[in-house]
């Protein structure tokens, strides 16, 4: 049986640290901001519901 690693090879383009940074940043706006969005929203008709 032959080892086999799952190290990546040397010429691999690895994105910097600092466009790391953004697409997570970037995912984080993706998902957070409809997320916000649709808390409010139900807060809004949570109190609607319960003031009248």
């Amino acid at each position: 049986m032959t080892s086999s690693t799952s190290s990546a090879p040397a010429g691999r383009n690895d994105p910097s640290p600092a466009t790391q940074k953004v697409l997570l940043g970037v995912g984080w706006l993706l998902v957070g901001v409809p997320l916000v969005y649709g808390l409010v929203q139900t807060l809004r008709r949570v109190v609607t519901l319960f003031t009248g």
